[in-house]
Protein backbone atom coordinates (compact mmCIF):
# COMPACT_ATOMS: atom_id res chain seq x y z
CA UNK A 1 0.00 0.00 0.00
CA UNK A 2 1.40 3.44 -0.87
CA UNK A 3 1.58 6.53 1.48
CA UNK A 4 -0.30 9.23 0.56
CA UNK A 5 0.07 12.38 1.98
CA UNK A 6 -2.63 14.71 2.90
CA UNK A 7 -1.01 18.11 2.45
CA UNK A 8 0.22 20.16 -0.33
CA UNK A 9 2.31 23.38 -0.80
CA UNK A 10 0.52 26.04 -2.01
CA UNK A 11 1.23 29.96 -2.82
CA UNK A 12 -0.49 33.07 -0.19
CA UNK A 13 -1.25 35.53 -2.48
CA UNK A 14 -2.79 37.39 1.01
CA UNK A 15 -2.13 37.46 4.14
CA UNK A 16 -3.42 34.76 6.66
CA UNK A 17 -3.60 34.79 10.15
CA UNK A 18 -1.64 31.94 11.87
CA UNK A 19 -0.19 30.48 8.50
CA UNK A 20 1.72 33.34 7.01
CA UNK A 21 1.80 36.86 4.81
CA UNK A 22 2.01 37.55 1.04
CA UNK A 23 3.62 35.77 -1.97
CA UNK A 24 4.54 33.44 1.27
CA UNK A 25 5.14 29.29 0.06
CA UNK A 26 3.28 27.18 2.98
CA UNK A 27 2.25 23.49 4.00
CA UNK A 28 -1.31 23.08 4.11
CA UNK A 29 -3.58 20.22 4.75
CA UNK A 30 -5.40 19.33 1.15
CA UNK A 31 -8.54 19.92 2.62
CA UNK A 32 -7.76 23.27 3.72
CA UNK A 33 -6.61 24.65 0.48
CA UNK A 34 -9.27 23.14 -1.42
CA UNK A 35 -11.76 24.23 1.01
CA UNK A 36 -10.92 27.20 2.45
CA UNK A 37 -8.15 28.98 0.51
CA UNK A 38 -8.26 28.51 -2.84
CA UNK A 39 -12.50 29.17 -3.19
CA UNK A 40 -11.21 32.68 -1.03
CA UNK A 41 -8.66 33.23 -3.02
CA UNK A 42 -6.23 33.69 -0.24
CA UNK A 43 -4.05 31.14 -2.09
CA UNK A 44 -2.64 29.39 -5.18
CA UNK A 45 -1.48 25.72 -5.89
CA UNK A 46 2.33 25.72 -5.92
CA UNK A 47 2.82 24.26 -9.10
CA UNK A 48 5.48 25.41 -11.65
CA UNK A 49 4.15 27.87 -13.35
CA UNK A 50 3.20 29.64 -10.34
CA UNK A 51 6.20 29.32 -8.51
CA UNK A 52 8.12 30.96 -11.51
CA UNK A 53 5.39 34.21 -11.53
CA UNK A 54 6.05 33.94 -7.72
CA UNK A 55 9.89 33.70 -8.30
CA UNK A 56 9.43 37.62 -10.89
CA UNK A 57 7.48 38.98 -8.25
CA UNK A 58 9.87 38.27 -5.66
CA UNK A 59 12.39 39.81 -7.87
CA UNK A 60 10.42 42.97 -9.06
CA UNK A 61 10.12 43.19 -5.01
CA UNK A 62 13.63 43.15 -3.91
CA UNK A 63 14.68 45.56 -7.28
CA UNK A 64 11.64 47.91 -5.74
CA UNK A 65 12.69 47.96 -2.27
CA UNK A 66 16.68 48.35 -3.46
CA UNK A 67 15.72 51.58 -5.18
CA UNK A 68 13.64 52.72 -2.28
CA UNK A 69 16.26 51.99 0.11
CA UNK A 70 19.05 54.00 -1.97
CA UNK A 71 16.60 56.64 -2.14
CA UNK A 72 15.92 56.72 2.00
CA UNK A 73 20.08 56.94 2.34
CA UNK A 74 20.21 59.65 0.19
CA UNK A 75 17.06 61.66 2.05
CA UNK A 76 18.94 60.34 5.34
CA UNK A 77 21.99 62.06 3.97
CA UNK A 78 20.58 65.55 3.46
CA UNK A 79 19.05 65.60 6.85
CA UNK A 80 22.06 64.78 8.49
CA UNK A 81 24.03 67.07 6.86
CA UNK A 82 23.17 70.05 9.17
CA UNK A 83 20.88 70.86 11.79
CA UNK A 84 17.23 71.83 11.24
CA UNK A 85 16.61 75.32 13.35
CA UNK A 86 13.66 76.30 14.76
CA UNK A 87 12.28 79.93 16.40
CA UNK A 88 10.30 79.73 19.47
CA UNK A 89 8.95 82.94 21.12
CA UNK A 90 10.86 82.81 24.54
CA UNK A 91 9.90 83.81 28.14
CA UNK A 92 12.36 84.34 31.37
CA UNK A 93 15.13 81.98 31.48
CA UNK A 94 14.81 81.20 27.56
CA UNK A 95 11.57 78.97 28.56
CA UNK A 96 10.15 78.30 25.48
CA UNK A 97 6.21 79.24 25.56
CA UNK A 98 4.96 75.93 25.17
CA UNK A 99 6.79 73.03 23.60
CA UNK A 100 8.28 71.99 20.03
CA UNK A 101 6.33 69.08 18.72
CA UNK A 102 6.70 66.58 15.95
CA UNK A 103 4.41 68.86 13.41
CA UNK A 104 6.82 71.58 13.80
CA UNK A 105 10.16 69.50 13.21
CA UNK A 106 8.23 68.16 10.04
CA UNK A 107 7.27 72.04 8.69
CA UNK A 108 11.00 72.82 9.64
CA UNK A 109 12.53 69.63 7.40
CA UNK A 110 9.98 70.60 4.30
CA UNK A 111 11.01 73.98 4.52
CA UNK A 112 14.40 73.31 4.94
CA UNK A 113 15.34 70.46 3.43
CA UNK A 114 13.23 70.15 1.08
CA UNK A 115 11.22 66.88 2.25
CA UNK A 116 7.85 65.47 3.17
CA UNK A 117 7.82 63.19 6.20
CA UNK A 118 5.15 62.25 7.84
CA UNK A 119 5.32 63.46 11.43
CA UNK A 120 4.23 60.27 12.43
CA UNK A 121 7.58 59.03 11.56
CA UNK A 122 9.13 61.85 13.95
CA UNK A 123 10.02 61.91 17.56
CA UNK A 124 11.16 64.25 19.81
CA UNK A 125 13.52 62.68 22.38
CA UNK A 126 13.03 65.41 25.46
CA UNK A 127 10.75 67.58 25.95
CA UNK A 128 11.66 70.54 24.03
CA UNK A 129 10.68 73.48 26.34
CA UNK A 130 14.24 75.40 26.23
CA UNK A 131 16.20 76.90 23.82
CA UNK A 132 19.69 74.89 22.61
CA UNK A 133 20.19 71.63 20.41
CA UNK A 134 18.10 68.85 21.12
CA UNK A 135 17.91 65.62 18.54
CA UNK A 136 14.78 63.79 16.79
CA UNK A 137 14.64 60.48 15.59
CA UNK A 138 13.27 59.55 12.21
CA UNK A 139 11.87 55.81 10.99
CA UNK A 140 11.75 55.42 7.98
CA UNK A 141 10.40 51.58 8.64
CA UNK A 142 12.65 48.67 7.56
CA UNK A 143 15.11 49.40 10.18
CA UNK A 144 15.97 52.52 8.65
CA UNK A 145 15.72 54.74 11.44
CA UNK A 146 18.08 58.62 11.73
CA UNK A 147 18.66 60.92 14.57
CA UNK A 148 18.22 64.58 13.19
CA UNK A 149 19.98 67.54 14.89
CA UNK A 150 17.43 70.27 15.82
CA UNK A 151 18.57 73.84 17.08
CA UNK A 152 15.95 75.73 18.99
CA UNK A 153 16.79 79.84 19.01
CA UNK A 154 15.04 82.31 20.16
CA UNK A 155 12.28 84.56 17.72
CA UNK A 156 13.42 87.83 16.86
Amino acid sequence: MGTKTNTMQVILIKEVDNLGGKDELVTVKNGYARNFLFPTKHAVEANSSNLKQLEERLKAKAKKEAVMLAEITKVIATLTASPVKLTAKVGANNKIFGSITSLQVTKAIREQKGYEIDRRRISVADDIKELGAYKATIDFGNGQITELDIEIAAEA
